[in-house]
């Protein structure tokens, strides 16, 4: 079993999030974060900011707390809820998932489709569509109308669980990361340099909180925290892995939004060397994460990278990543807060 902090881990994963409606999980994190920051703050957006003081250089680290998810456009006849998501989904992974629907108060639902018993053969040789899926509350129009107005966040219904040496949750995208930044930045005895962590809000739909954030704070450096591809399973040329489930953290070097400072990423790599973590260097040929934020969306420019989580079946209900992979990311991430003052930027 591993050292790490199974209640919280589990809390963090489960607590629902999505994007625009982030609340419930903000307040677990600043509950947790708020003894160890020597400021801390929600800006206008929703980004909770904790500051550690220690010097004059501004660093800057985001986890998105956010998760894909979905929002009520309406209810039919019948009682089906109709919905619209909230970042990227596989509609395949969505059917025939249990769901909360955060209405007036949580109301369980299942996401269902056509029947295959009454599809034409066109229809079973493609993917559903999202428009064609719908949510059954087991309510009927009248009872659910007042309940869920149109606009409702809806959240997927999964716990946290162990298999063998990983972790299995809906959303470790990203709450692996907010788990890994808030143990970093408690355990970190001290900084040289103005650290602050910062919990951004809607990554998933477009990196809208770092970059409100970043435009606010203005670091010198960026670290971003998120989870990356590990393609380690059957079917895949090794070339294709990105990153393997249990190899060590990952230091991004590039992914489809930005292309990291080598400086920097030497220096996380380097430092990982020196406390004998294991890491990978991850290239990621598409997608993008809060890094691109940090280092050019606000105007500012800063030295980035990012400390990436290998994971795999990302943005379904049973992402998964290993746990020492999980511990290496926290004791990375707890070197760079102290450590930080000495790259020459």
């Amino acid at each position: 079993m591993s050292n790490l902090n199974t209640e919280l881990l589990k809390k963090i994963c489960e607590t629902p999030g999505a994007p625009g409606f982030e609340s419930r999980i903000r307040d677990v994190v600043y509950s947790e974060i708020e003894p160890f920051a020597d400021e801390l703050h929600v800006d206008s957006m929703g980004n909770l900011i904790a500051r550690k003081n220690g010097g004059t250089r501004k660093v800057m680290a985001a986890a998105h707390i956010d998760e894909i998810a979905l929002i009520s456009t309406g209810i039919d006849k019948n009682g089906f809820i109709r919905f619209h998501t909230l970042g990227g989904f596989d509609a395949k992974s969505l059917l025939n998932q249990r769901v909360i629907i955060h209405g007036k108060k949580d109301i369980p639902g299942v996401i269902g489709g056509k029947a295959p018993h009454t599809q034409t053969d066109e229809e079973k040789k493609r993917s559903p569509k999202t428009t064609e899926l719908f949510i059954d509350a087991g309510l009927d129009e009248e009872n659910l109308s007042d309940l869920v107005p149109v606009g409702t966040p809806i959240t997927r219904d999964q716990t946290l669980r162990y298999i063998g040496n990983n972790i299995s949750c809906k959303s470790l995208d990203n709450r692996i990361s907010v788990y890994i930044l808030i143990e970093a930045f408690k355990n970190a005895a001290s900084t040289g340099v103005d650290f602050y962590a910062v919990f951004t809000v809607q990554e998933e739909v477009g990196l809208r909180g770092a970059r409100v954030a970043a435009q606010k704070i203005n670091p010198e450096i960026g670290i971003a925290l998120d989870v990356t591809l590990g393609n380690d399973v059957p079917g895949s040329d090794s070339h294709q892995k990105v990153t393997e489930l249990g190899k060590g953290t990952a230091v991004k070097v590039m992914d489809g939004s930005v292309i990291c400072t080598p400086e920097l990423v030497d220096f996380c790599c380097w430092l990982a060397e020196k406390n004998e973590i294991p890491y990978q260097r991850e290239i990621l040929t598409a997608g993008g994460t809060d890094t691109a934020a940090l280092q050019y969306l606000t105007g500012n420019g800063a030295q980035v990278t990012c400390i990436s989580t290998p994971t795999r079946y990302l943005h379904t209900t049973v992402e998964s990543c290993n746990a020492a992979d999980v511990e290496g990311g926290i004791k990375l991430m707890t070197h760079l807060i102290e450590n930080i003052h000495e790259y020459k930027a």
